[in-house]
């Protein structure tokens, strides 16, 4: 068994970084530089790893979470969506960065 202070601090843990993934989500879906085919590159590891979150959120929030096995699996899954989050906001980034370097680039004279 799981102590029930142990996991609730993994449950804030997993609520406060869904929702910077949500957070991350939602303001470059905002973004000015308009969406292109490729930014589903990003956009697809982006979503699939909130689902995961949310899957691992979901796993903790129930009581059966006070045994090993399920907190463990929990976790395993939660750290499995942080990286997808993770690979998407990085290639998010690169991409928004050679729009941007792109647009900005001084015509040859």
């Amino acid at each position: 068994m799981i102590e029930p202070v142990f996991r609730n601090g993994t449950v804030t843990t997993v609520g406060i970084l869904l929702a910077f993934s949500l957070g991350f989500i939602t303001h470059w879906a905002a973004n000015p530089i308009p969406w292109q085919t490729y930014h589903l590159l990003a956009v697809l590891p982006i979503l699939i790893g909130i689902a995961l979150q949310m899957r691992a959120l979901s796993l903790l929030l129930d009581v059966s979470s006070l045994q090993k096995p399920i907190y463990e699996r929990a976790n395993r899954i939660f750290i499995t969506g942080l990286i997808f989050t993770a690979s998407g906001v990085g290639l998010a980034i690169l991409l928004d960065f050679f729009e941007i370097a792109g647009k900005s680039a001084l015509p040859n004279g």
